[in-house]
């Protein structure tokens, strides 16, 4: 009687540390998923990403339009009025809204 008291006792340290492990894990995606693209990262770089559209340097980036920022374009994924969003270009980070870069393409 003993042995099953102690195999239902680690049984149950077992699933409460597998709960907790769970937990952490999808805290740890969440937190991940949040970050914010970095204007220094070599790739934002490449793409001449800037978080405020407004300071984009229209010498260097003929492409850029008036009025154009992440929330137009079609590749933007964050949802109508979002502050940020996700973006295929910068896998599992997020673009701000009001940002801009050179694959910005108008949305249909």
């Amino acid at each position: 009687m003993s042995r099953f008291s102690s195999l239902s006792s680690t049984r149950r340290v077992f699933m409460m540390q597998v709960a907790t492990a769970a937990t952490a894990v999808l805290a740890v995606s969440e937190a991940s998923a949040q970050a914010m693209v970095d204007e220094k990262d070599p790739q934002a770089a490449g793409l001449a990403y800037k978080a405020d559209g407004t300071k984009v340097d229209k010498a260097k980036n003929p492409k850029f339009a008036a009025g154009s920022n992440c929330a137009n374009c079609a590749l933007f994924q964050g949802k109508a009025g979002a502050a940020a969003g996700g973006c295929p270009l910068f896998a599992g980070k997020q673009v701000a809204a009001k940002g801009w870069c050179s694959a910005w393409a108008k949305k249909a």
